[in-house]
């Protein structure tokens, strides 16, 4: 595109092979906001990898892309009054272009050289060929910052920065906390099998003249058309992608951080954390190091670390290495960097230098052999038998000596007796039977054969029975092992005794009782520090076991929300599961709404803060917390409220975790309350942030009408509800739904709203129904509705429908299909 010519909204700028785009574009289609950006061209999909005004959209279409008489890039709306974006370049251009790589230059006139790239200026997204880091030539810093939300891409809370200092690695921050850090490898080959053909690409860090920069590429003999991009969400992942033509989908190939160990910095300084380590602690001591705080290692708290075992300082006689083998490798912001001929002269230089606490050997960005010394504490070290590198850790000389003769043999005198003992009997024998063929005569040589068989067998079959029996013992010691692990279930939730909560409670009284839930009652309780707590005493029949418990504390441990019940603590003793809340003296909202009395407490602009606050709430669940949460037993019994009013999601026994951007899975057991539940989870055992959606819907239509979602009503005993306020929505009355006590509305048209946000919400097929964060854009703003399609309440099963009602669900956490074979009511 040339001076005076325009990019009008609606027209698009193809590059040569026509993989990319440049055009106009409003994310997910769902609001008039429009932005200028570039997306690949030739996939199913609209997927964005870079944004112009990410920070300043237009309201309508009326958008114009032109290159002005200065050679700069501009964005006008139509009058040309405002100016949206500019590129903001000083030299004259005199075109730009799309490249097939997807960056779009500014090209200096009368030379081939680009006086801008949009290559420089990075969004979430990085493509191949595409670059973050330092740059030296220029001195600016390239990173790649997420969305605000999946609809907005205005700037978010997460960004994949490359740090130069030290060794240069990649980690993804939330502000200026570190969350994860990538591997510090200078480069890696991945090698992937796509439809049946291998495909390799490059990812590395290249540290020269040209600065500090981070990218990947395909390998020379890969498919150069095959499609591949890196993505920061906004729900705080780092996730790679490729697109797959056959099934016509972006395959996720990898995705961070995943697993507890992948969090920076978990188990502290000078310790390693073993994700494959599910039940016992995953932290554990370097060699040489024991706990800083034992006590906080009971409790499954290692985030303090280690300290060395000998309380002397380095650099005296006859200190050494001991070989830690597969770890990635510890924070390198503060390692040096030179070339060696074997490890050995890397060994000698990290011992020479006192302050060298670590070694290691690696490959450098032009693949030559690179010394890596680590000067300072050692953090963030994991274990990663699949592709990790063997740490040299510095120790004292009684360290080393006490692990040169620990590990001289691996097996104790006892096994050692044992065994000698055995091939001893062996010997023996077989020469016994040899003396015997000697001495006796042909005849008898089949019956000493038998004979010497005999023998042997049995010492074999009472080496089997030493074997089983220590295998035996062994079981017996690891069951013992795991059951006093029982009461460490998260390090950041305290543990109370049961002796605690029965005092506290006053012996569970009934005075005491709050209410009674599906799983048990819930007391009122006084901890002797004076504070009021609510706690939820499991019943021992109803039917949630150690892993639903153990589910609840994972999950209230790691969310943090004003919309969320605070989890205080928990009790696990015999029989007893305790969960211990916050105490909220209005109880749950159950008591209000649907009390002919109480329901008196709540006018309707109150009922709506309460509304707004609990969709708030599913947003961080969904979306905004470092966890992608499926609550699936969202009702007003489980919306507390505290002295303001403001509701409070709580009870998180069947809740799911879903990674990444995967938001379905599948379930056997279908639990839930009738009513509330979605007709894909019912039917089809399939559950979504989507299920939430339909949950929160029905809430919204019990605050505002004050009636129960599963009861008949008036003429109509076939309806509940929903199926009540869509009749009176067809018939334009749908205001008569409000509670009859609180009298006429005095805004009406407010009123109108969330009652159509609601029925959007019930609708009976989940792609048709809203995200969280499209919610809560709704009630709080007057942009146009569309018009809500039948809800879920009339049972009309055609192919058709059930195929449909399977769309919308987003990529699933799991591909197992199963079928029903549980069904639990709450």
């Amino acid at each position: 595109m040339y001076p005076n010519q325009f990019l009008r909204d609606g027209d698009v700028l193809l590059s040569k092979n026509e993989n990319f785009a440049l055009g106009f574009f409003t994310p997910n289609n769902l609001s008039s906001r429009r932005y200028v950006g570039v997306w690949y061209n030739k996939v199913i999909g609209k997927k964005i990898v870079w944004v112009a005004n990410r920070e300043n959209p237009i309201n309508n279409r009326t958008g114009v892309l032109l290159i002005d008489q200065q050679g700069d890039l501009l964005l006008y709306d139509a009058s040309r009054s405002t100016l949206v974006w500019s590129a903001n370049v000083s030299s004259k251009s005199s075109h730009i272009q799309l490249l097939d790589s997807g960056n779009l230059v500014l090209v200096e006139e009368n030379s081939p050289l680009y006086v801008w790239k949009s290559f420089d200026h990075p969004t979430n997204t990085l493509v191949s060929g595409m670059k973050i880091g330092l740059d030296r030539q220029t001195g600016q810093n390239r990173f790649l910052t997420s969305w605000s939300s999946g609809d907005d891409p205005r700037r978010g809370d997460y960004t994949l920065k490359l740090d130069p200092s030290g060794s240069p690695q990649l980690f993804l921050c939330k502000g200026s906390t570190k969350l994860w850090r990538a591997p510090p490898w200078p480069w890696l080959l991945r090698k992937l099998f796509l439809q049946g053909n291998s495909v390799s690409y490059f990812s590395f860090i290249s540290n020269n003249q040209d600065g500090v920069l981070y990218s990947h590429t395909l390998d020379d003999s890969s498919d150069s058309s095959v499609a591949m991009r890196l993505v920061v969400d906004d729900s705080g992942y780092v996730s790679w992608y490729m697109w797959n033509e056959r099934d016509n989908q972006w395959n996720s190939i990898w995705s961070a951080p995943k697993e507890i160990c992948d969090e920076y910095r978990h188990c502290g300084a000078y310790s390693i954390c073993d994700p494959s380590i599910t039940i016992l602690f995953e932290c554990s001591c370097l060699p040489g190091f024991k706990p800083k705080s034992p006590r906080d290692w009971d409790f499954r708290d290692g985030s303090g670390g280690c300290v060395r075992k000998q309380n002397i300082s380095l650099c005296g006689n006859g200190e050494g290495f001991l070989k830690v083998a597969r770890m990635k490798l510890p924070d390198t912001s503060l390692v040096g960097a030179t070339k060696f001929v074997n490890s050995l002269e890397c060994q000698q230089q990290c011992l020479r230098n006192c302050s060298c606490t670590a070694y290691a050997t690696a490959l450098g960005d032009e693949k030559e052999n690179v010394c890596l010394m680590w000067f300072g504490e050692l953090v963030d070290i994991r274990s990663a038998p699949g592709w990790g590198i063997d740490l040299f850790v510095r120790v004292d000389s009684i360290t080393l000596a006490k692990n040169a003769k620990k590990h001289k043999g691996f097996l104790s005198k006892k096994e050692l007796l044992v065994i000698l003992f055995s091939i001893d009997a062996l010997v023996l024998t077989f020469f016994l039977v040899y003396i015997c063929f000697k001495r006796y005569s042909s005849d008898n040589k089949l019956f000493l054969f038998l004979f010497s068989w005999r023998i042997a067998n049995r010492q074999k079959h009472r080496t089997q029975i030493h074997t089983t029996t220590s295998k035996l013992r062994n079981s017996k010691e690891n069951s013992n092992a795991i059951g006093s692990q029982e009461s460490s279930i998260h390090p950041q939730v305290p543990f109370y005794d049961f002796t605690t909560i029965v005092v506290a409670t006053n012996n569970f009284a009934s005075t005491n009782k709050l209410g009674h839930g599906g799983f048990g009652s819930v007391y009122k309780g006084l901890l002797p520090s004076g504070v009021e707590i609510a706690v939820k005493r499991l019943s021992k029949d109803s039917g949630q076991g150690s892993e639903e418990f153990k589910n609840e504390v994972m999950l209230m441990a790691q969310l943090q929300h004003k919309n969320l019940v605070e989890l205080l603590g928990y009790c696990i003793e015999n029989d007893e599961k305790i969960l211990v809340y916050e105490y909220l003296q209005n109880k749950s909202l159950d008591n209000f709404i649907f009390d002919e009395k109480r329901k008196l407490e709540l006018n309707l602009r109150e009922r709506f803060e309460i509304i707004v606050g609990i969709a708030k709430g599913l947003v961080y669940l969904h979306q905004d917390s470092r966890l992608k949460i499926i609550h699936r037993d969202l009702k007003a019994s489980n919306i507390l409220l505290d002295n303001k009013l403001n509701p409070k999601i709580s009870d998180f026994g069947i809740a799911k975790l879903c990674g990444g951007e995967h938001s379905q899975a599948n379930t056997r057991r279908i639990v839930g309350t009738y009513g509330y539940m979605s007709p894909e989870y019912v039917i089809f055992g399939k559950f979504s942030t989507k299920s939430d959606v339909f949950s929160f819907g029905v809430l919204l239509l019990e605050i505002i009408s004050g009636k129960r979602n599963n009861v008949d009503y008036q003429n109509h005993p076939s309806l509940n509800l929903i199926g009540f306020v869509w009749e009176l929505w067809k018939q334009d009355k749908a205001l008569e739904i409000i509670d009859n006590s609180l009298g006429e509305p005095s805004f009406s048209y407010e009123a109108l709203r969330w009652i159509h946000v609601g029925l959007l919400c019930v609708q009976e097929f989940a792609i048709d129904r809203p995200a969280m964060s499209e919610v809560v854009f709704m009630l709080g703003n007057n942009t146009s509705l569309p018009s809500p399609k039948k809800p879920a309440f009339v049972l009309r099963r055609s192919s058709s429908n059930l195929a449909r009602m399977m769309n919308g669900l987003g990529e699933p956490c799991s591909v197992n299909e199963v079928s029903i074979t549980i069904i639990e009511a709450r």
